[in-house]
C-alpha cells in the first residue's frame, strides 16, 4: 500500500478484489502449531480447527464450515445465533478473532508450504 491516510488504507482494503482478499485471511496459529510449522500465521481454509478467543463466543472451538472473502468473515461450527423468527444461524467471525488449532493438510499445495 502506498497511501498512509486511514481513509485509503481502508477503502483500498474495502474494494480490493478477491484474490487480495485471502490475503486478509490469515489467523494466529496455536503455540504448538507454530513451534511445529516455525510460523506464526496461516490462511484460514474450510476444515481447520479454530478456537474462538474474542466475543460473545470465546472459548468455544470448532470447525470452519465456511470462509466468506467478500465479508472478510469466516463461520464455524457451534457458534451460532437465534433469529427473532427462532431460526439458527452461523455467526460469522473475523480471522484475526480466532487461533488456529489445527491445520486441514489434505492439500497438496498447503502441505508443500507447511513442510518447508
Amino acid at each position: 500500500m502506498k497511501s498512509k491516510q486511514p481513509r485509503k488504507q481502508r477503502k483500498e482494503r474495502f474494494t480490493a478484489p478477491l484474490h487480495r482478499r485471502q490475503k486478509y485471511m490469515h489467523a494466529p496459529l496455536s503455540k504448538e502449531l507454530r513451534e511445529e510449522m516455525n510460523r506464526r500465521s496461516a490462511q484460514v481454509r474450510r476444515g481447520d480447527t479454530v478456537k474462538v478467543v474474542r466475543g460473545d463466543h470465546a472459548g468455544s472451538e470448532g470447525e470452519v464450515e465456511d470462509a466468506d472473502l467478500k465479508r472478510g468473515t469466516i463461520a464455524v461450527t457451534g457458534v451460532s445465533v437465534f433469529r427473532a423468527d427462532g431460526t439458527e444461524v452461523p455467526r460469522q467471525i473475523h480471522p484475526s478473532n480466532v487461533i488456529i488449532t489445527k491445520l486441514e493438510l489434505d492439500d497438496e499445495r498447503r502441505k508443500e508450504i507447511f513442510s518447508r
